[in-house]
Order: structure tokens, then sequence, then C-alpha cells
């Protein structure tokens, strides 16, 4: 272990024997293992099973969840075999960790399309099949739905103590702020212990991964196969990921960063990582790209404007892992032309308009909101009076301006914009 240097450039020689832990250390991905030299010592005896769990509260996951993604494909890449669970009983219930207040309650048939929709996004950055390394996707409601309650008590309740429970970070932070912790929601650190036990009874799992804020989930897990089978499993988190702004991760000014292209398109995802801070990029190119180390090393020597070149491959290369090279090309070409050539993107998000509409003058303001340039009317007039609209690259100079097919550009578009990072096109039918 310790840092050799080349040409000026630091590298952190391997500290542990697994590659695995080797990769996520140097890349920033650890904050906290239940126990790093048996863990390490596990992953060198062969490959190994572990799991990270996705409870089905929307239909796509967003940029939050991408360094759990991430820790999964390098669990992958290093020879091991990655599960992911699906929270389909588990969601009914709604966790604690991290949360203000209780989950919404969803039925059956939302659960299930959220799960489809989730299985999705993972298979694009994760190889399933029946392999020996192949991704396996697993759903807790396969085991937790039959569950007899009275049965479950007795044999699991008494390796849970309340005084245990009330002092993770979890239930502490909600019952400080006087906010509601229902006991269905106390009940599932519970069953995730639970998912632990019967992941590792059925799979072989010896380690659950996760955020900062699962921890405590986690290591009730990693206890309780102790106690019930005498088993050695493990537990692995990583840091709670925020901007250099102290913002979370995956949420922006304009909504959620979704990993979906039906819900984001390609260009947004794009623009969203080529708005990184200058403060995070080398940060982000670790986590969320596999450029090699060597290469994050040299971007991370660029100084001034040259940081530029860092963020726009920090783009690229993120946007072509979770929506595919072609994309990444188009979204790259399209910001070349909106930005550094000043003419319009065709890839640009857009809505269409009937001419008519166009022909009697259509309110800006309206179409800041269809386009999703700004979610309200209001914000939209807000935005016309700061100065921060734009038409066709010109300023908008009242809240009532409007636009007509005079502004028709020669492809046929009107470019609307909101500040100088977001745009859309308004497009008549064909």
């Amino acid at each position: 272990s310790g840092i050799r240097q080349e040409g000026g450039i630091f590298y952190i020689m391997n500290t542990y024997k697994s590659d695995f832990l080797n990769i996520l250390t140097e890349r920033g991905f650890i904050h906290q293992c239940s126990d790093f030299e048996g863990l390490d010592t596990k992953l060198k005896e062969g490959s190994q099973t572990a799991y990270i769990g996705f409870d089905a509260t929307a239909d796509s996951l967003h940029v939050g969840s991408l360094v759990q993604i991430m820790m999964l494909y390098w669990f992958q890449k290093t020879g091991h075999k990655p599960i992911t669970l699906m929270g389909g009983g588990t969601t009914k219930i709604g966790d604690p960790s991290g949360k203000d207040e209780s989950r919404k309650m969803m039925n059956d048939a939302t659960i299930a399309a959220n799960i489809k929709g989730i299985t999705w996004i993972l298979s694009v950055f994760l190889k399933f099949g029946y392999g020996r390394n192949d991704a396996k996707l697993l759903n807790n409601s396969d085991w937790l739905e039959n569950l007899n309650y009275i049965d479950f008590l007795r044999e699991y309740g008494p390796h849970f103590t309340i005084n245990r429970m009330l002092s993770f970070d979890s239930v502490k932070t909600r019952l400080e702020r006087e906010q509601p912790l229902t006991f269905l929601e106390f009940n599932y650190m519970i069953l995730q212990a639970y998912d632990f036990l019967e992941l590792h009874r059925r799979y072989g799992v010896i380690l659950q991964m996760g955020g900062s804020d699962q921890w405590g989930n986690i290591i009730n897990g990693v206890e309780l196969a102790r106690r019930k089978d005498s088993a050695n499993l493990f537990a692995l988190t990583t840091p709670l990921l925020t901007t250099a702004s102290g913002g979370k991760m995956g949420k922006t000014a304009e909504g959620t960063v979704w990993l979906d292209e039906k819900k984001l398109p390609a260009y947004e995802y794009y623009q969203f990582w080529r708005n990184t801070a200058d403060a995070d990029v080398i940060r982000f190119l670790k986590l969320f790209t596999t450029l090699p180390m060597e290469e994050i090393s040299r971007l991370e020597q660029l100084q001034g404007a040259d940081i530029n070149e860092a963020k726009k491959i920090l783009a690229f290369e993120a946007t072509r892992m979770c929506r595919g090279e072609h994309a990444a090309v188009q979204a790259k070409n399209t910001a070349v032309e909106v930005f550094e050539k000043g003419s319009v993107g065709q890839d640009l998000p857009s809505v269409v308009i009937e001419i008519d509409r166009l022909k009697r003058g259509a309110s800006v303001v309206d179409l800041l909101v269809e386009s999703g340039l700004s979610t309200s009317k209001g914000e939209a007039r807000r935005l016309i009076q700061g100065g921060g609209a734009r038409v066709n690259d010109v300023p908008v100079g009242a809240v009532e301006q409007t636009v007509g097919i005079s502004d028709l550009s020669k492809e046929g578009v009107i470019k609307i914009s909101s500040g100088k990072k977001h745009h859309a096109l308004i497009k008549i039918p064909a």
C-alpha cells in the first residue's frame, strides 16, 4: 500500500488484496465497512455475491441512485455476482431512513409497473443472465408477503431491541424533529435485516451495499445472520453524496434528473453533467465514469477555462453509460451547435404547437412552461422580468411578449431559452 509518483502525478497503490475494494477506494466510493479485512479476504477466495435493494417508489431511478448502481457495476467487472433486489414487499411499508415524512401508499399495479421501469434501467449498467457472474434480479415480496406475522415475531423479534433501533440516525432525526414515525415504518429495518438473512440462505449473499443512510439497516442484517445462522456477513456503504454547493445529488432547480430516456431526454441528461461545478468534476469522473484513473489524474491538472474539457468528457462518458454511444454523440454534437456555433441544435427538447396558434401569437410565458424551462407561469414571468428568457437568442423584453410565424428560423423552429444553459425548440407539425 502507499502512493507512487510519476511525472508529477500521484497514484494510489493497492491497499487491499481484492480488486473490488481497491477500485472502490481509489475512486471514492467507500464510507464505512463492517470488517474491511474480513471482506477483503472473502473476496479473494473466489466469486462472491452481493446485493443492493431498490424500493419501487417511482418508475425510474434517478442520478441519486447512480453511486449504488456503479458499485454493482464494479462488483461484476471484478468477477463477482451482483443481485438487484426489488422491494416489492418493503415498498408497501416505507423506509424512514433520510425521510422527513411517511411514504405514500401504492397499490400492487403501481409497484409492479415501477419495478418494470427500474429493471430496464439496471439492465443498461449490468449484464443479467444465468452465467456465474451475471446479475440476478429478485423481489423481496417472494418471501415477505407469505410470512406468518405471529411466527415471524416469535422467531426474529427477540433479536431486535427498541433501544438499539432508536439509536440509529434515521430514527433519531425523525424523532428530534418531532415528525411522526409510524409503527409501519418502524418495521422496515426488521424486514430489511430479514432480507439479508434470506438472501444469504437462498443465494449465498455475503455482502449488502448501500448509501450511508442505510448503515443501521444493513448492520441489523449482519447481526441477525450472526445470531440466527452464525453467518459472517458484511456491510459496505458509500458517502452521502452532495454537490459542492451542498445540493442533493439528482435534484436540480429544473427537477429530478431521471435515468430513463422517456422521462429525461439525452440532451438534458448530457447538459446536467456538462453543468457540473468545477469543484465536483474530478470526483464525478471517478464515481460516474469508467475512465482509467491515469486519464482522470491528467484531467485533474487542468486549470481555469481548461476545466471545461473535463466537464465535456464527464458529460459524454456519463451519457454514454446510461443512454448509449449514439445518444452521447448526438447530445455532444447538439451542445457544440448550440453553445459553440450559436446555431439551433435539432436534438434539443421540443414542443409542437399548431400553426394557427403561432399566427395568433403564442405567449412566451406559456411556451416556457410547456417546454419545461419553467415549472409555472409565475416562475416564467419572474424569469422574463429578470432578463433570463430569450427567443432565438434575443432577450424577451416583456411578460406579455408573444412569438409568431416570423420568428421561425430557416429550419422551421423557434429557439426558446432559460438563461445560457437551458434551451428548447418550438416546432410546428410537419
